[in-house]
């Protein structure tokens, strides 16, 4: 009975419930490894982070936020800017920071082949 009842509810739990934040940024001004390091550590210091990803050469910096807790647009893009970068595109998607890592070098190796 406890079996069915369990199987009943997480049925009917939305996929928001599972939903995973991450903010994903083109950011402009990052042109050496020093650079992405030093955006990824102030992502680090934030104490919504869940994870945090930078790539220096598709100019992507991901934070995945850890549920339950948001970081607002103005916040996210003030940490980019207090770091000396600016910010060209920023989205909300429902991916992984690992996933994204995973598209952006899966990407990366198809285009150099």
């Amino acid at each position: 009975m406890k079996k069915l009842l369990m199987t009943l509810m997480l049925s009917a739990m939305t996929p928001a419930a599972f939903a995973v934040t991450t903010i994903k940024a083109e950011v402009n001004g990052m042109v050496c490894a020093f650079c992405a390091k030093g955006i990824e550590k102030k992502l680090n210091a934030l104490p919504q982070k869940q994870a945090a990803f930078v790539d220096l050469k598709s100019r992507v910096v991901a934070l995945q936020l850890k549920e339950g807790q948001d970081v607002s647009n103005e916040t996210f893009s003030k940490v980019i800017e207090d770091a000396g970068y600016s910010v060209a595109k920023l989205e909300r998607v429902n991916q992984t920071v690992e996933a994204i890592h995973a598209e952006i070098t899966g990407a990366a190796k198809a285009g150099g082949k």
